[in-house]
């Protein structure tokens, strides 16, 4: 079979993973495409790490568009997307996206993952142990827009849809979990769109770059990702509604755990 067909094959399935996490957890799967999809171009494509790493990013963020739209559009319908949350996060989102994929396509990432790992566990222990905690304040516009800004640029520095940066961000500030979940789906398409176009500009004309690229984008995964998750990022939506918050808070707190361990061990 030919490398490419394979690959796109990986992909689809890889998608249908990806879409029941973006729909349960609101995020865009980022976490789980990022190192499959650098196995993939390592091993199929024979590409280096060096240069298959801001190809994996850039190619994992096209993909939460898709998973993202569809996702925040089932969580629309069930009445867990607050308009007013994702319109004032999403000015920070958009600058922050930009940004940071900029960043990303220049500047090694290393020291960032160490920082963002150590973060993710401390969010994970504090939902797991303090669940009932919560922030004296309220969520504002002020506050917002920076939890938009921060969230999208780490979010595009590292291929992700920005679920573990907002969700717990926006609970903090006594945001209900499920309202919370359903505008980290609708703001990862804002990170998704914003990085990506950052990382097309900057990944222009690369001579290193696969054939079928735009930019950065490696078109043929995005393709089998996008499919499959599509698909399956509703039945993952649908499952918030069903769990009470404490399963869901628990569920959450498992997922950061498992992304602070797999950025650790994969750090060099």
């Amino acid at each position: 079979m030919e490398p490419l067909l394979l690959l796109m094959l990986l992909c689809t399935g890889l998608g249908a993973i990806v879409g029941v996490l973006a729909g349960l957890l609101g995020i865009g799967g980022g976490l789980v495409i990022v190192p499959a999809l650098l196995y993939m171009l390592q091993h199929l494509m024979g590409i280096s790490v060096e240069n298959a790493m801001p190809i994996t990013i850039a190619t994992s963020l096209s993909t939460v568009i898709f998973t993202g739209l569809s996702s925040a559009l089932t969580h629309y319908r069930l009445g867990n997307l607050d308009v007013d949350i994702f319109k004032y996060s999403g000015i920070g989102i958009a600058i922050g996206a930009l940004l940071g994929a900029q960043f990303a396509a220049s500047i090694s990432g290393v020291l960032l993952q160490r920082i963002f790992a150590i973060l993710v566990v401390l969010i994970a222990l504090q939902m797991v142990f303090n669940r009932n905690r919560v922030s004296v304040h309220d969520v504002s516009k002020a506050k917002l827009s920076t939890i938009g800004l921060g969230s999208g640029f780490i979010s595009a520095l590292m291929g992700i849809g920005g679920g573990a940066l907002i969700v717990p961000s926006l609970v903090w500030f006594r945001v209900n979990i499920k309202k919370a979940i359903g505008c980290a789906s609708a703001c990862g398409v804002l990170i998704a769109f914003f990085g990506s176009l950052s990382f097309v500009y900057a990944g222009w004309q690369q001579p290193y770059l696969p054939e079928f690229s735009l930019g950065y984008v490696f078109l043929p995964a995005t393709l089998g990702i996008a499919i499959s998750s599509m698909l399956t990022a509703p039945i993952g939506a649908k499952l918030t509604n069903k769990l009470d918050t404490v399963k869901l808070k628990r569920i959450f707190a498992v997922f950061l755990v498992l992304v602070s361990i797999r950025m650790m061990i994969g750090i060099e």
